[in-house]
């Protein structure tokens, strides 16, 4: 079993150049864009992705800013760190990125995971690290496996996990696509079925399917809950909501995170005194960077100058 990434062999070449700095425990990767005379910005892709999921958005993004996206340990080229995945580890490398490569206050985004991320950094980066946090369709207690508010992991994107945990396991330890792709075509969640395909598409060959485990069983953030991160930020947010619902089959979301989830998110985080702004965009992808980039960079940046600099 080859858990070092740069071993795997399966990762090809991108627009711009990739770049790794030494954390302690592990190397992380990452690309940048703009001029460095620009304010900065750090890009967390989602779970199952790699920094290049925002290639085209931080050629839009460089136009304004001077832009870092990074692979999260565990994905793309960053190390792998089997039984070591959880919001606090990946929160804390973070806070060493911006220590070490950053270096100076910056704007935050990430995506679905990685906005969950955006928000622990809000919450627990050190002083004057951030200038605010952009929330991209996060599963906002959706992701926990007993959350304060709405649907578990285990009532959204669980069963995909689960199916990543059975058939490809833990650093690819399983392997077997066939297998998944034949139980998720007859799974019960809409999400599940979305994965089949002939090939294995190059962001799952750049993940660790742990992560997946992690989640279902709830070790990611068992010394991180939500409600209590919610309740600490210390940034202004901006939380985007794209697709949302319920399947009416199984009752279980449709989109990473409810109604009800966004907006008990939201009443925690202005509890805490910092501006909250919201942006409903039903029509978006769960991943807007990716599939619309110039209807991301755009909201993105409108919110970006609202920040004191």
């Amino acid at each position: 079993m080859v858990t070092n990434p740069a071993l795997r062999d399966v990762h090809v070449p991108h627009l711009y150049p990739e770049r790794q700095i030494d954390l302690g425990e592990i190397t992380m990767n990452y690309a940048e864009a703009g001029d460095p005379d620009r304010p900065a910005v750090l890009l967390i892709p989602e779970q199952t992705g790699s920094w290049w999921s925002y290639e085209e958005a931080m050629g839009l993004l460089a136009e304004h800013f001077h832009v870092y996206a990074v692979d999260l340990r565990g994905q793309g080229r960053s190390s792998w760190t089997p039984k070591r995945y959880s919001l606090d580890n990946f929160g804390n490398d973070l806070v060493r990125f911006i220590a070490l490569v950053v270096k100076r206050p910056v704007v935050v985004a990430g995506n679905s995971s990685g906005g969950v991320l955006a928000a622990w950094l809000s919450a627990y980066s050190m002083p004057g690290q951030l200038r605010g946090v952009l929330c991209e369709d996060p599963p906002l207690f959706a992701s926990e496996l007993v959350p304060a508010h709405g649907h578990s992991v285990r009532q959204a994107v669980g069963p995909v996990f689960e199916l990543f945990r059975t058939y490809l396991g833990d650093q690819w330890s399983v392997g077997d696509w066939e297998g998944f792709c034949r139980a998720a075509g007859v799974s019960s969640s809409p999400m599940a079925r979305s994965f089949v395909a002939d090939v294995i598409p190059q962001h799952l060959k750049e993940y660790d399917p742990e992560w997946a485990r992690a989640f279902y069983e709830g070790t990611v953030g068992l010394n991180c809950p939500h409600e209590r991160m919610l309740a600490q930020v210390k940034t202004p947010v901006l939380l985007t909501h794209h697709v949302h619902g319920t399947d009416p089959e199984t009752g279980n979301l449709l989109g990473a995170l409810s109604d009800d989830q966004a907006a008990q998110a939201r009443r925690l985080m202005e509890s805490a005194g910092v501006k909250v702004d919201y942006e409903l965009v039903p029509d978006a992808s769960h991943m807007m960077h990716q599939s619309d980039p110039a209807r991301y960079a755009e909201i993105f940046t409108r919110w970006a100058a609202t920040l004191a600099r």
